[in-house]
């Protein structure tokens, strides 16, 4: 019989027992069990996990336990360099890009407006989600831990604010995605780039009074949408701002 001794840190706890949270514990392990198996087998999804030390050494998902192990488990770190130590992740995704699950169609179209690359569909079953990650190197968002526990998800993360805007904030945080950020190029509804569009174009498609206050105009090729800086573009210029600080592009949303 192995049993180890484990301690998961920060927001780490989240996902496991009360009782065993921020501290200590001793803990019965299957025979032949890898670190993987056991973090996630307390409740923890390895997409969650930056960091595993087993008696003080940086190892790996596939680290086989043995008794008497004492296993350390942290999340991304913000201030502490680890480039020293194994990341259980062989590297970052090259490019940064979603996709959202059912419980998070407010999410992804912010994360669109932010400029990122977010796929959504509200009856993606998660067979769809874990291929689609893998094949087209996506991180996951979700609010489903069992998900991320999928063998080949690599890149995920467990959302635990409940409104779009706070998990928009709880995202850019996470990922440091402020830098990055490129507002207003991606169309909310389908996902497609957005490209300006001369305002004979607009004719026929926005209202007259449109035409007449505005001179800026882009559009979706894929469903025609048209967008100027309206109402609803100044508000949402406003969160971007928040979320990203200034790096905001000029371009246009208030649909048609």
């Amino acid at each position: 019989m192995v049993t180890a001794t484990f301690r998961f840190y920060e927001e780490l706890n989240d996902f496991i027992a009360r009782p065993l949270r921020r501290s200590s514990f001793s803990c019965v392990c299957a025979r032949d069990a890898t670190a993987k198996h056991m973090i996630e087998a307390l409740g923890v999804p390895h997409t969650e996990v930056e960091l595993i030390l087993v008696n003080g050494e940086s190892v790996g998902f596939e680290h086989p336990l043995a008794d008497g192990d004492r296993v350390a488990v942290y999340p991304k770190f913000e201030a502490l360099d680890i480039q020293p130590l194994l990341r259980v992740r062989e590297k970052p995704l090259r490019v940064t890009r979603f996709i959202a699950d059912a419980h998070l169609g407010g999410l992804a179209q912010l994360l669109r407006l932010a400029g990122f690359d977010t796929l959504y569909d509200n009856h993606y079953p998660d067979e769809d989600i874990e291929a689609l990650a893998a094949s087209e190197h996506r991180i996951v968002l979700t609010r489903d831990r069992e998900l991320l526990k999928r063998r080949t998800i690599t890149h995920g993360c467990y959302v635990r604010a409940l409104k779009p805007e706070q998990q928009l904030r709880e995202i850019f945080d996470r990922l440091d995605l402020a830098g990055s950020a490129q507002p207003f190029r991606l169309c909310l509804a389908c996902n497609a780039p957005l490209r300006r569009i001369a305002r004979d174009e607009v004719i026929g498609r926005a209202p007259e009074g449109v035409l007449e206050r505005h001179k800026r105009f882009v559009t979706c090729d894929i469903c025609q949408r048209v967008f100027w800086e309206g109402t609803h573009w100044q508000r949402m210029r406003a969160l971007m701002d928040q979320v990203a600080g200034e790096r905001t592009a000029d371009a246009s949303p208030d649909p048609a």
